[in-house]
């Protein structure tokens, strides 16, 4: 059987309910990571087949970082390399890279390529290289990369699937014990409704409520739900209407999995986690700035505190190219 781990240990960050969520890519990241062998059967289930799924599986993030950096690609949450093992014990790596923004990208099978290539320059692992494309363009259709020279030539093909291509298979998804299958609803709602708030929340709600009636448990529940309530985001008063009706939902069949108890736990818990997460990444990049160009002031230590979340980020991707404190102050300068 295929367990998740607790997704609930792996907070999302919060955005207040008025606004829209920008960061799309930090729950598909940790719904991946909480559900990576349902992802890989319902997606690539010719790539599954390979797979020992009783042994544990590795998810390689410091590989990945070093691959993207030096790749000079830039930082990519929702991406996921992990290692495997095949049913005749060989290892096994698994590229998988998730296009959240709805936009084509011309370049997107070059990076691919790129990202395949590094990955076997370092650590001498051809991955298998999979893209969940969550775009709205059905042409667009990214699978390989290459060259044809007369004595030279190169064909780089990669699994892809398409999310809009489930439009079409929504009584497939509905019936399916997967609870991948839920991410794909979710997601495919989102887009069907972004000009339609109350056609959302009536989505919302049905997406929930089939949690209940598919008999998950309650962290399962938890974890699928923190999914939908990411993605599915409502004006703050559709948003309380909908609470209302599933604190109704959940009186009738007296179960106590998502109530506004439970709701304001996992809040809070977001929150802690944001914080820790925000101080985390500013102790690092002072650690990384204080190897690289030495002793950082504490003037300069109080600007670096001021900075936002994608500041930080920013800042972390910079001063690689750093060779002294006048980088840095220059650094902070033009983006104080």
């Amino acid at each position: 059987m295929l367990l998740p781990y607790n997704l609930s240990d792996r907070p999302l960050p919060k955005i207040p309910m008025t606004e829209p969520r920008a960061d799309l890519d930090s729950p598909w990241k940790e719904i991946l990571r909480a559900y990576f062998p349902q992802a890989i059967a319902i997606f690539f289930p010719n790539t599954a087949a390979l797979i020992d799924w009783s042994r544990p599986y590795e998810f390689l993030d410091k590989e990945f970082q070093k691959i993207t950096r030096d790749a000079e690609l830039g930082k990519r949450y929702a991406d996921q390399l992990v290692k495997v093992w095949q049913v005749d014990g060989a290892e096994l790596w698994l590229l998988m890279h998730v296009e959240v923004q709805a936009q084509k990208e011309k370049a997107f099978a070059q990076r691919m390529f790129t990202y395949n290539i590094r990955i076997f320059d370092r650590y001498q692992q051809i991955p298998i290289s999979l893209a969940i494309l969550c775009d709205e363009n059905h042409q667009w259709r990214p699978h390989e990369y290459g060259a044809d020279y007369p004595d030279t030539r190169l064909h780089f093909e990669f699994g892809t699937v398409k999310l809009i291509d489930y439009q079409t298979r929504w009584a497939e998804l509905e019936s399916s014990e997967n609870p991948f299958a839920i991410v794909v609803m979710a997601h495919l709602k989102v887009l069907e409704t972004k000009r339609d708030v109350d056609q959302r929340k009536v989505w919302k709600f049905r997406l929930t409520r089939a949690l209940y009636e598919k008999g998950y448990g309650r962290q399962e529940v938890l974890n699928l739900y923190r999914f939908i309530d990411w993605v599915m985001i409502l004006p703050e008063a559709v948003e309380r209407s909908f609470w209302q009706d599933l604190q109704s939902f959940e009186e009738d069949r007296k179960v106590t999995y998502v109530t506004n108890a439970e709701r304001f736990g996992i809040e809070k818990g977001i929150q802690q986690g944001i914080e820790q997460g925000i101080e985390r990444e500013r102790s690092l990049i002072l650690r990384q700035l204080t190897r690289k160009i030495g002793t950082i002031s504490p003037n300069v230590e109080t600007q670096i505190a001021a900075l936002s979340v994608a500041q930080l980020e920013s800042l972390g991707e910079a001063l690689l190219d750093f060779s002294s404190s006048a980088d840095l102050d220059e650094w902070l300068r033009s983006h104080l």
